[in-house]
């Protein structure tokens, strides 16, 4: 008989070595309401191993858990499916439950040598967790394989795996992974050296069409959001904050907030005041009879359209160059500038923000239900404003009723334990839409100038473009132009504070910044009248990868462009991690100025896809919601106040206003799994805008592309 191979790594080193994956098995059933002959060792167990990823009961329920929030993108199912790959599960016994709060253990690090997190954003999820999860999954199949090769006393050569069970095929014997764990040895881990990773051509699970496992929930009404969350004796808290951020506040009528009925407490904070209420109608009525003084903020003297008119490139600073930009201008046959301008945007989640917090009585713990992109970054922040230690305080995660970076910041979570603080029961904090508006943070307005020189062939030789505008970095996001064959490239940017909060918008930069540069490229080979397909795949071919996904999107669409019966084509690439190209067909009102989009196809290479069916919803949801800020959404400020309130002025696309058809061609890739949540997005304007040349013959120049402005481009 064969030796098996020793097993080489402790519980301690695998966790050292897989960034704090690690997974307990153990003989009995781990699921609601279910009871065990060993009730007091199984609670024991548990309470020792709450950092899991995966647990495996007698029964045969697998239970996987996922550091992923769950916003509609699909990750809670994703990421689990990923190991339950690896380790050959059965999908029909999968459970799967948020993980623990744990950065250590469940986070990863974005970028080399970086802190880890549980930050859910920026189409990160699949890339960071992929490696992990196989390498995790491919271990547990390991170890049963082991564990299964000992009972058996046979060589662990002669043993496979199908779908919950290890395989003998010499003696036609199985054995089910519940049955083994019953007996196995869990506590030492095969060197990771000595394990295969399968094939990707035998995958059972990965890149097919599988339910997503939060949809049946969500459609039957158990889903439970924060809004879902009541504890026993709950308190219901609201705040007034700032109209102008920065400004601090003076209550003035504290005493008559005092005395109302209903009103528990009231917490003076630096950006706002709160009340702490027995009901919701208590909590709103004291809210709207507040009296507040506002102090002064800088960003008082903000007026957004003003400020952006009187933007200049003067103190840009160079962020990349390549090549000689001023050299080459010297010698080009034209040279083309244009100017561009994007609009602040609010997210508009369906879900405004909320929070529940329940303070233990000698305020030394906590407990925390909230939605959030980044628990472990909610967790920090309500330990700091206890003052307690973050193994002290308990978070539960729910489902998010729409992100899109929003819920990445931790203040709700602040706020909400800052009022829990002041009472002794938990506490609920309600944002009204109102709230998530006028204290919004928002996707920062740009400024875009332009400068190219072109050879005599309508060739780009040169390019220059400086961003000026809030955000830092949120502002850069989207310039690049490297899947372009420019041979001289510089991007300048200037970044100018006025006080305004701003945040990661989905897609981030890349929204505003490719319908700059796409449109840009666009009156380019208009100029020079060429066609802007053909022209753009002029200038890609030292990148096959991106020519094939420019070429898909124009044969899904049968490009043509000639406009026909008073709608036109559009076109525009985007390169937010995945590579997309996008192809619009727009009609006009001439009369009202409405531009509709009635068909839209997109071309999209993501490297390995985990969820085809799920991917192409989220490039369908990208690309609506793309359509909506490039013909809707924005956010005016007017001496530091937010203009708009709630979506009577900040209209969003509607049902009835979206596209006929979207038609999303996934491009089969061996690539690394690159972002896909928001993919669809970036070219969505450069495309409309693309298609408005086309039948108009004339340029739009700043988005939003809202009727009177068309009318104001239609009349000039």
């Amino acid at each position: 008989m064969m030796k098996n191979k020793q097993r080489g790594m402790s519980r301690r080193q695998f966790l050292a070595t897989t960034g704090g994956a690690t997974f307990f098995i153990g003989g009995y059933c781990l699921l609601p309401g279910c009871t065990t002959d060993s009730g007091a060792e199984a609670k024991e167990v548990l309470k020792k191993e709450v950092n899991v990823w995966v647990k495996l009961a007698s029964d045969n329920q697998v239970i996987i858990y996922t550091p992923a929030a769950e916003m509609g993108q699909g990750s809670m199912t994703s990421v689990p499916l990923i190991l339950a790959e690896e380790m050959d599960a059965d999908w029909s016994k999968v459970k799967i439950l948020s993980s623990p709060v744990e950065a250590e253990t469940y986070g990863v690090g974005w970028y080399p040598g970086g802190n880890k997190n549980m930050t859910t954003a920026g189409s990160r999820t699949i890339r960071s967790y992929y490696q992990l999860m196989r390498e995790t999954g491919a271990q547990i199949r390991a170890s049963l394989l082991q564990n299964a090769a000992e009972k058996w006393q046979v060589s662990v050569e002669e043993l496979t795996t199908k779908p919950g069970f290890v395989i003998h095929e010499a003696s036609d014997s199985s054995m089910s992974f519940g049955e083994i764990a019953e007996f196995g040895n869990f506590e030492s881990l095969p060197d990771m050296a000595g394990v295969k990773l399968k094939d990707p051509k035998d995958f059972k699970l990965v890149g097919k069409v599988l339910p997503r496992y939060d949809i049946p929930s969500k459609t039957n009404g158990s889903a439970t959001y924060g809004m879902d969350v009541h504890l026993p004796g709950m308190l219901y808290g609201f705040i007034s904050r700032s109209p102008v951020h920065g400004a601090k506040p003076e209550l003035t009528n504290e005493e008559e907030i005092k005395n109302m009925d209903g009103v528990v407490s009231i917490v003076t904070l630096d950006h706002g005041v709160g009340v702490v209420c027995q009901s919701v109608e208590a909590g709103l009525k004291a809210k709207r009879q507040m009296k507040i003084n506002w102090g002064e903020s800088l960003m008082q003297s903000h007026n957004s359209e003003e400020d952006m008119n009187a933007y200049t490139t003067d103190g840009a600073s160079e962020t990349k160059h390549e090549g000689d930009v001023a050299g080459a201008l010297k010698n080009v046959a034209k040279v083309h500038e244009a100017i561009f301008t994007n609009k602040y945007v609010y997210h508009a989640q369906m879900e405004p923000l909320n929070a529940v917090v329940s303070v233990a009585a000698d305020k030394q713990s906590a407990e925390v239900w909230i939605g959030s992109q980044a628990p472990d970054g909610a967790k920090s922040a309500v330990a700091q404003t206890l003052g307690i230690d973050e193994n002290k305080i308990t978070v539960n995660q729910l489902f998010l009723g729409g992100g899109f970076g929003r819920r990445t910041l931790p203040g709700y979570a602040a706020e909400c334990a800052a009022l829990a603080k002041s009472v002794d029961k938990p506490v609920k904090l309600i944002w009204k839409r109102e709230d998530d508006v006028s204290y919004g943070a928002f996707r920062p307005q740009v400024k875009h100038f332009f400068k190219a020189g072109l050879d005599k062939d309508g060739k780009i030789i040169s390019w220059d473009h400086t961003a000026v505008g809030p955000g830092g970095g949120l502002s850069n996001g989207g310039a690049s132009v490297a899947h372009y064959d420019i041979p001289n490239v510089r991007f300048m940017r200037k970044d100018v504070d006025h006080g305004i909060r701003t945040k990661h918008w989905r897609a981030v930069g890349h929204g505003p910044h490719k319908y700059a540069v796409e449109t840009f490229i666009d009156q380019l080979a208009r100029a020079n009248n060429k066609d802007p397909y053909l022209y753009r795949l002029e200038m890609m071919q030292s990148n096959e990868r991106v020519r094939k996904v420019l070429e898909r999107a124009a044969e899904m669409s049968n490009w043509d462009p000639t406009p026909k019966d008073g709608r036109a084509m559009g076109i525009a690439f985007a390169d937010r991690d995945s590579f997309s190209c996008g192809v619009a067909e727009i009609s006009l009102n001439r009369d009202t100025g409405v531009i509709r989009v009635h068909k839209y196809w997109c071309a999209v290479d993501a490297g390995v896809i985990v969820q085809p069916d799920n991917a192409v919803a989220q490039v369908e949801g990208a690309v609506n919601m793309g359509i909506s800020s490039t013909l809707k959404e924005q956010i005016d400020v007017k001496d530091g106040k937010v203009v708009q309130s709630n979506f009577h002025d900040y209209p969003i696309l509607r049902m009835s206003e979206a596209p006929e058809s979207i038609e999303v061609a996934l491009i089969d890739s061996d690539e690394s799994p690159e972002g896909i949540g928001e993919a669809g997005l970036p070219a969505v304007g450069g495309a409309i805008a693309s298609a408005f040349a086309a039948l108009t013959g004339k340029h739009l120049y700043d988005m939003p592309f809202t009727p009177d402005k068309v009318l104001a481009v239609l009349n000039s």
